[in-house]
């Protein structure tokens, strides 16, 4: 069988608010996800003995920690197909960064293994089997911009005007973990109302606190203030700032310091595999 190459996209988070804490510990978020048209790329090739094999090597990632090899053991499990699979990641979304890239790859490899392996599973079904390997993996499989709330889980549908986004990843790789258990993170954030967000006052909560601990972060964080509204993405380390032009994006990109890894890259409403669950 001829392997297939799907993409991954990245996502940044427009704002995200800390609104509290569960029992167990867990944050409670409200956040905009949206998808970018940049991002990394997944190649499959269907296997008849049952194994998932991760082709190439991940820096930093044994290939038994993988969300895309764990994507597709839980697939398989959930499913009882007998298939496997040889999965390979392009990988361009920096590790540590804020815009989902282990989740993107692994709803990725849960959506076009479940059309290779003929599972059949609903969108609904692989989005809770995406909720057991992380957060972020069941916005990647509703596919579209969305409002989330709970740990990111609980998801709406969200309009956004278009928008090119001048995106900088630092030289660091932020531990999610790590910035949660910061004790100066505010976690006491007022909660918004969908309808309010594009009039309402967001941030990011997790911003300053990164910031004070990785100075790349601020330093990237003040350089694109000068241009547009930046803001960091997720848990860090990516800043990203909007534009209503290409041509304006790009100028900002060229003006970026030597040396520093500085992209374009288009908001996407759509998961370019959202079809292959309708």
């Amino acid at each position: 069988m001829c392997p297939v190459r799907v993409p991954a996209p990245a996502k940044i988070n427009l704002f995200l608010h800390i609104v509290g804490r569960r029992a167990d510990g867990y944050h409670l978020l409200q956040t905009a996800f949206r998808l970018l048209d940049w991002g990394d790329d997944i190649s499959l090739r269907r296997r008849d003995d049952g194994r998932i094999v991760r082709t190439g090597d991940v820096p930093g990632v044994p290939a038994e920690a993988d969300l895309v090899v764990r994507a597709a053991r839980a697939l398989q499990a959930a499913s009882g197909s007998s298939f496997g699979a040889d999965i390979g990641v392009d990988k361009r979304i920096p590790m540590g960064g804020g815009l989902g890239g282990g989740s993107s790859d692994a709803a990725s490899v849960l959506i076009a293994l479940n059309r290779l392996w003929g599972c059949g599973l609903s969108r609904a079904r692989l989005q809770e089997i995406g909720l057991s390997l992380g957060a972020d993996v069941p916005f990647f499989i509703f596919g579209q911009t969305a409002f989330a709330e709970g740990v990111g889980e609980a998801l709406q549908a969200l309009e956004v005007p278009p928008a090119w986004y001048v995106m900088i990843a630092p030289p660091v790789a932020v531990a999610t973990a790590e910035i949660f258990s910061a004790r100066e993170l505010t976690r006491n954030s007022e909660p918004i109302i969908m309808r309010a967000f594009a009039t309402h006052t967001t941030r990011n909560d997790m911003q300053a606190t990164v910031c004070k601990k990785f100075p790349e972060v601020a330093e990237a964080l003040e350089w694109l203030s000068r241009y547009g509204a930046a803001r960091m993405s997720g848990s860090g380390a990516c800043i990203f700032a909007p534009f209503d032009s290409e041509g304006i994006a790009a100028q900002v990109v060229s003006a970026a310091p030597q040396g520093w890894k500085v992209w374009l890259a288009r908001g996407l409403d759509r998961h370019p595999l959202q079809d292959w669950l309708e």
